[in-house]
């Protein structure tokens, strides 16, 4: 079953009056998504009550939960205390996730600004190898770590990039940003062929499977020349893509059932509904055909 839902709270989730964590299921819900990233990026900082409530309410509902990592974490870092740091910061994500009831969690690489492409993916993969031993000797391992494909230029993250980080262990499993991607590339995605080729990538690169299951964000992200993802915009801006319609066709080309979390600027479950009905007359289309 394809998943499809918000990276944390629209802006209608308090213009509907709602005001806390435990109410997401119920919102979620009405707006007819069955996915949520719950949002770590300025640090791992959760009320047990509130997450066991908003665990309890997407279980009834059926809604998969995931849980994005701090911002801050650079597998990549030429500084060995960072890249400690960072297996800290996964380990912490982790054992939330897991109160939570989510299974994957979402990472960033780190940047290769100040050494070659080459030594940041080596250190990078090091570093993730030594987080999902540190995750094994918590009994946290049923966590699956994702890495999330990057859109500015200077950052560890191009999707070929992180197909070789997955390689490392077979529980890893991508973060297709397909925003980012489009920006680092400078608007490189254009129609059905182009998604294809990424989903191509990730069958040959590390197997059918993953490729069926993969976890990704999507949004249409303004970007520039010089140094790629500048910001997220929102279905209603059309000056910059990636769009969703084509990805949908080809998604049910390969019976690709992706974890597809929108990062809209402020519509994030509104343009997560769009892709759910874009997704549903694409499978639509295949079983009239």
């Amino acid at each position: 079953m394809i998943r499809i839902g918000p990276a944390g709270n629209s802006e209608s989730f308090t213009a509907m009056g709602y005001k806390s964590t435990p109410q997401i299921p119920e919102y979620l819900e009405k707006m007819g998504l069955n996915a949520y990233e719950y949002q770590c990026g300025r640090g791992v900082r959760i009320n047990r009550e509130s997450v066991l409530k908003l665990k309890a309410g997407c279980e009834a509902r059926d809604i998969q939960l995931s849980l994005h990592a701090p911002y801050y974490i650079s597998l990549s870092s030429v500084e060995e205390e960072k890249r400690q740091n960072s297996i800290k910061y996964i380990l912490e994500s982790a054992e939330a996730a897991d109160l939570m009831g989510a299974r994957r969690i979402v990472v960033h690489s780190g940047s290769c600004a100040k050494i070659s492409r080459e030594e940041a993916l080596s250190l990078a993969g090091e570093t993730l190898k030594q987080a999902l031993a540190a995750l094994d000797e918590a009994h946290l391992g049923h966590i699956i770590v994702c890495p999330e494909v990057m859109g500015k230029f200077n950052q560890l993250g191009t999707l070929e990039e992180v197909m070789e980080l997955c390689k490392l262990d077979d529980r890893l499993l991508p973060c297709v940003d397909f925003g980012h991607l489009n920006a680092r590339t400078l608007g490189s995605i254009r129609g059905a062929e182009d998604y294809e080729r990424i989903l191509l990538t990730m069958k040959n690169e590390i197997g059918e499977q993953r490729m069926k299951c993969f976890h990704s964000h999507f949004s249409q992200i303004e970007y520039t020349e010089n140094g790629g993802e500048k910001r997220h915009l929102t279905f209603a801006d059309t000056t910059y893509g990636p769009y969703f319609a084509p990805l949908a066709e080809v998604l049910v080309k390969y019976d690709s059932q992706p974890t597809i979390i929108c990062e809209s600027a402020g519509t994030q479950a509104e343009d997560a509904a769009t892709m759910r009905d874009l997704y549903n007359q694409a499978a639509e289309r295949k079983e009239q055909a």
